[in-house]
This record gives C-alpha cells, structure tokens and sequence, in this order.
C-alpha cells in the first residue's frame, strides 16, 4: 500500500514543522519534525529514527523528553527554545520512518483498508497519524464504524463518520483537527 501524494500533503500540511520549544498542548508530548510526538515514542524508536540527522548533544537533550506528554511536556518545553528540527531531517524521517509504520498501523486497525481507492486509503493513514489506533471508549466509536465501513468498502461511509468525529473537538478552540477531518473525508469523497 502507497501513501497517494495527496494524502501526503494532507499530512504535511496539517502536521506542520515542529520545534520542541513549542508544546502542541492537549496530551501532546513534545513534538519534532513532521508530528513526531517524542512522548508516544520509545528510546529505541526516537535514536533509530533521528540518531544520524541530529547532534548527539541534542538527541540527549531531546531525550529526556521520551514518554512525557500533557502537563509533564508543557513543563520541559521551553528548556528546548534553543533547538531547531532542520525540514531536510524531518522529511526523511516522515518519508523513511513515519509514514512505512502508519501504514502499518492503518492496515491493522483498518483491515481491507488496501482495497480502497489510493486517496481514500491516504485519508485514513492521515486519521491514524493524527489519533493512533486505540479503538477503546466513546472517544473512538467513529473509528469502530469506520472499521466496517472499510470492510462493506462504503466511502460515503467513511466520510460521514470522519466528519462525525469532530464532535470530540467541536467548541474546544481545535479548528485544525475540524479542518483536518473535513479534508480527510473531502479526500474519501473525491474517489466516489
């Protein structure tokens, strides 16, 4: 399964280069490059993917923030102002390392997802990236009905309940991730 270059950019774009020194809030952890969340991340992960594309000074510094999310990552942030994430570095990491194990996560939490249409499938490797693939609690029952929905192939489907997703951020001051959804289920729509 290939990531279309529209679902590629839909990506980029909503994940945008992040520096450490800037916490994304939520339960974020600090996050470098293109969405690379340091606190959903092992050590092992985190020097695999960047130990070549950054100053070992560095990746021990970025190191302590390896499994800190919400409160805990808005506290270390800014002891981190002072690093910059260079773009080159962080689309390989996207490209080589980001984007191979998202598919990989997409396929099994979407079984049958490869049978989609490119974009369609593109848009639901953009919604993995961005939420994961928990599928536990009121929080993920669209995930659940999508699941079926890749199953029956029903793109109308998958839009509806991408769209109906956003009732988690509706009111919340989080317009990207209603943008977000919105261009996931546009991108679904454009292969009906």
């Amino acid at each position: 399964m290939n990531l279309s270059p529209k679902a590629f950019k839909l990506i980029v774009d909503h994940e945008g280069l992040n520096q450490p020194g800037a916490w994304p809030g939520a339960n974020s952890g600090i996050t470098i490059g293109y969405g690379y969340d340091l606190g959903y991340r092992t050590m092992l992960e985190f020097m695999r993917d960047w130990q070549d594309k950054l100053p070992s000074n560095v990746l021990q510094q970025l190191a302590r923030a390896i499994g800190k999310r919400g409160a805990d990552a808005r506290i270390l942030a800014p002891s981190f102002r002072e690093i910059r994430i260079p773009k080159d570095a962080s689309m390989e990491v996207l490209r080589i390392n980001s984007i191979p194990s998202y598919i990989a996560e997409t396929r099994r939490v979407f079984p049958g997802v490869e049978l989609l249409p490119e974009d369609a499938a593109g848009a639901l490797v953009s919604l993995v990236y961005n939420r994961g693939g928990g599928m536990k609690g009121d929080s993920r029952r669209e995930m659940r009905a999508i699941q079926k929905a890749v199953l029956a192939r029903d793109l109308k489907e998958i839009a509806a309940q991408l769209r109906a997703m956003k009732r988690l951020w509706a009111g919340k001051n989080l317009g990207g991730l209603l943008r977000r959804r919105d261009e996931e289920a546009a991108l679904v729509e454009s292969c009906i």
